[in-house]
């Protein structure tokens, strides 16, 4: 009997189904790997950001041309987070060789010379040929992978971050049709960008993104338990910003900022529809081992000054792809995550790298 493609390719875990999860799914799953992506929380959709999208290049795999087109419509833009989310998880929930597992936390990584698996907090054991950790900056792979360095560090500063409707906003202060995707406006203690943000979907207004640095807050990050030491704990939600600290914001943004940015900004503001972000970075020293591997925000993170996070991670699931081409059964699980390494592990290094340089000068100068 002819051997289907899932048994002649193999297996794999995902753990984590955000954007780089999804991504890799379907990069995998292309290449005829049967995938298991466990996620630790449920199926409501996530909101998220906007991300900068970069248009396919001249020499991309249809891997490549694919997750373009499922992240942007194939064109460079600015493009929210739940909008991508929401085409690529349809693009896998279309896919038989990708099965999603939702509630499922995975607390155990183990692996041998035959196969690797992991334990889940329901007591259950999933085996594959290979693990893909996607499971973002706080990383439980990354402690398997590179256990001496196993967590993203506080890079000292961090970005408040709104999305607003622009229909919130009176019609003589909606930007033009033409109006540039992109602004930056100087601020105090920091500087803005402001972002035109089109749906792929016609049916929904375009949104005002403001993403405004500011590195005059660590001491509220600290006594909120934001950050512990060099440790991101977690964001800071609309409803946990002190009333001072809003009103603060506010009057900085009053006097420094113009439209529409401005009306957008203090629209969140008064509706606390503002999270502010900690930012982190993560240089790895390792991307694989054995038959483990990061990817995404597990196996690196940038300033987000470098805007090359979503794209850099995108191209991580297209050359795991590439590699896994042959199959991962028995040793060629070893051979192609070891290619993978050797074709990201510099890349990523040196996208890194890029955004320390603006860390150094505007986040721990003011610790």
């Amino acid at each position: 009997m002819k051997q289907t493609n899932e048994t002649q390719n193999g297996s794999a875990i995902v753990i984590g189904a955000s954007l780089s999860g999804l991504m890799t799914a379907i990069a995998l799953a292309r290449e005829g790997i049967h995938v298991k992506v466990l996620e630790k929380v449920g199926s409501d959709h996530r909101s998220g950001s906007g991300l900068q999208v970069d248009a396919a290049g001249f020499h991309a795999t249809g891997t490549e041309q694919l997750l373009r087109n499922l992240a942007s419509g194939g064109r460079r833009s600015i493009q929210l987070w739940s909008s991508i989310e929401s085409r690529l998880r349809k693009e896998v929930d279309g896919d038989s060789k990708i099965e999603i597992r939702y509630n499922t936390r995975v607390e155990l990584i183990q692996q041998n010379e035959t196969s690797a698996w992991v334990e889940t907090m329901g007591g259950d054991v999933i085996q594959a040929d290979i693990i893909i950790g996607a499971d973002g900056h706080h990383s439980l792979v990354r402690r398997h992978v590179s256990p001496n360095n196993p967590e993203a560090k506080f890079a000292g500063y961090m970005v408040w971050i709104a999305s607003t409707n622009e229909d919130v906003l009176p019609e003589y202060m909606r930007p033009r049709n033409k109006h540039p995707e992109v602004t930056m406006l100087d601020s105090l203690n920091g500087f803005l960008f402001g972002s035109i943000i089109n749906s792929l979907d016609t049916t929904d207004n375009r949104r005002i993104g403001c993403t405004w640095y500011d590195n005059s807050r660590n001491d509220l990050l600290r006594s909120l338990g934001c950050v512990e030491g060099n440790v991101v704990n977690h964001s800071l939600k609309g409803p946990d910003i002190p009333g001072e600290t809003l009103s603060e914001l506010a009057a900085v943004v009053s006097s420094r900022w113009e439209d529409p940015w401005k009306s957008a900004m203090l629209h969140a503001l008064q509706t606390r529809s503002i999270t502010g972000t900690p930012i982190k970075e993560y240089l790895p020293d390792v991307l694989v081992k054995g038959r483990v591997a990061l990817i995404g925000d597990a196996a690196h993170v940038p300033a987000p000054i470098t805007a090359s996070g979503f794209n850099t991670s995108l191209q991580d699931a297209v050359e795991l792809g590439k590699c896994v081409a042959n199959g991962v059964h028995g040793n060629a699980a070893i051979t192609a995550l070891k290619k993978y390494e050797s074709e990201r592990l510099n890349c990523v290094r040196d996208m890194v790298q890029s955004g320390k340089s603006y860390s150094r000068s505007f986040g721990l100068s003011s610790d």
